[in-house]
């Protein structure tokens, strides 16, 4: 127990040290992700030649699948792995898939008006792709799992200290664009993918090292039942083998992410990706709606059924925020003037210019919200959840301006896009980190880890749905090339519009919401 209090008690600038060591590997691990992210779609509309419909839905299933995962992840971390296994084990799989997708073949050309294409390249592209989804699902719910449990029942330390783990988060996301998205369109994009590769083993290793940091959180729940035997393997090995079958899973399923199928004729045609996402989304609800009746007092009840209000705002918030990887990029690509600065910057650079306004502003709220709290005029949480989604639809207002005053030239200045990421970091810093920590504040604690896991589906259909958005601004390109701005300025500016109309919309609507949600939170500050 000596050992536990020393350990509990060992902090660094007022929060445990186990929060920086979860910090610098999502850190390192958000550098993988993002450096990755920031050429997804680049690459497949000017390398492998996709259209930008094809590419929007690639762009979608893949974000679709890489936070469905974490439900699972989630499930077998609660019930059997731990949190540290399970951590370790993500990050192995996101190592070996950021290795996988540094193999990048034969650039596709069009020969005789058909577009011919490396079959092969992409074949390792779609399981390097699986490597990742499978390695995410696995450490993402897991790692800010251990970050609330640093802290003790409501401790006023712990939205601020979620506010810090995300500053961490977003440090990777600022640096791999900036890095990344340099090599991989500058010199090749195999030298963008790979370098993410590398950033994403410096996380491991920093996770591996700093475990005496995390004061014995996250070990398995029955380490005897892990080591229990059915038939050849060990429940351990099991979940292990399970997980390396479901990378052929994932692997058919990402390929098919532009394929309607229609499986019973009073149902709509949908592809294989959002069918799966609809059967998790089934069975998880399921056993929490089940969970909820059977396990839990009324006041718990309450509370949880809050926190899935929280998770539908994210699922809104970020339907919109994952339009920086698609729209916006297509956008600053070819209507912009990237000149920032005196220097021109390729398009997938600026997607750093969300995670750079997220940390110049983090130690503002990380200050601010205890702050207004010791005078008691710290908003709810239901209050920031329409905040951040009133900041949303505000920033595509910004972009909404810009569409409309083009230069002589037909581009648009990026100050626009610099201004219209401040006000949706904004609302991003009002919104997700505060529903983190709700998560961890409002969950009954034998399910920590899977509402983690519904959070983070929630994102998934944040995809899918960003996705759909993204094609209301799909424009015919040759070979990668748009061919009449003023068309495409219109396109965009229609698309910004109407997402600026459901940001505002829904803000009004949680604001509605709050006074009966903070009465279903029951006091959780």
């Amino acid at each position: 127990m000596a050992v536990i209090t020393q350990q509990q008690h060992a902090e660094f600038l007022g929060h445990p040290k186990g929060l920086y060591v979860c910090f610098f590997t999502e850190m390192w691990e958000r550098f993988s992700f993002y450096g990755m992210k920031a050429l997804l779609f680049l690459y497949l509309v000017k390398y492998h030649l996709f259209t930008d419909e094809h590419g929007y839905n690639l762009l979608g299933a893949y974000g679709a699948m890489v936070y469905a995962i974490p439900v699972i992840g989630g499930l077998l971390a609660d019930r059997y792995l731990g949190t540290r296994k399970a951590v370790i084990f993500g990050a192995t799989l996101l190592v070996l898939g950021h290795a996988g997708m540094a193999f990048e073949g034969h650039q596709a050309a069009l020969v005789d008006g058909n577009i011919m294409r490396d079959e092969t390249a992409l074949q390792y592209f779609y399981f390097s792709l699986s490597l990742i989804i499978m390695g995410v699902g696995f450490l993402k719910p897991n790692i800010s799992t251990i970050v609330g449990r640093l802290y003790p029942e409501n401790d006023p330390r712990r939205d601020s200290g979620f506010t810090l783990f995300y500053m961490g988060i977003n440090a990777g996301a600022f640096l791999a664009p900036l890095i990344c998205a340099y090599l991989g369109e500058t010199y090749g994009w195999k030298y963008g993918f790979g370098l993410a590769g590398i950033g994403m083993l410096a996380g491991l290793v920093i996770f591996i090292t700093g475990q005496k940091h995390l004061q014995g959180h996250g070990e398995p729940p029955v380490p005897a039942k892990l080591k229990q035997q059915v038939f050849i393997l060990s429940i351990e090995q099991w979940i292990y083998f399970g997980a390396f079958c479901g990378l052929f899973v994932v692997w058919g399923l990402i390929q098919t992410h532009s394929i309607s199928t229609q499986l019973v004729s009073w149902l709509p045609a949908v592809s294989p990706v959002i069918w799966f996402l609809h059967l998790t989304t089934i069975i998880l609800l399921s056993g929490i709606f089940w969970f909820m009746a059977k396990r839990c007092t009324t006041v718990e009840r309450h509370q949880m059924g809050a926190l899935i209000a929280f998770i539908i705002a994210g699922l809104l918030f970020f339907s919109l925020y994952e339009q920086t990887y698609g729209s916006w990029v297509s956008l600053s690509d070819r209507v912009m003037d990237r000149t920032l600065l005196g220097v021109e910057w390729t398009a997938g650079q600026l997607t750093a210019i969300g995670a750079m306004f997220i940390l110049l502003l983090s130690p503002f709220f990380a200050w601010l919200w205890p702050f207004l709290a010791k005078r008691n005029l710290n908003p709810s949480k239901p209050l920031k959840m329409a905040l951040g989604l009133l900041f949303a639809g505000l920033s595509f207002l910004v972009l909404v301006w810009a569409t409309n005053s083009p230069m002589p030239n037909g581009l648009i200045s990026v100050w626009y896009l610099v201004l219209a990421y401040l006000v949706l970091e904004i609302g991003e810093l009002i919104l997700s980190p505060i529903s983190l920590a709700a998560v961890t504040q409002l969950s009954v604690s034998k399910v920590v880890s899977v509402m983690m896991g519904a959070w983070f589906l929630g994102t998934s259909y944040a995809e899918i749905l960003s996705a759909e958005l993204n094609k209301l601004a799909a424009i015919e390109t040759d070979a990668g090339v748009i061919t009449d701005s003023a068309a495409a300025l219109v396109k965009y500016q229609d698309l910004f519009w109407f997402s600026a109309q459901i940001g505002i919309g829904l803000a009004l609507v949680y604001l509605l919401l709050t006074p009966l949600l903070k009465k279903m939170m029951h006091g959780v500050a």
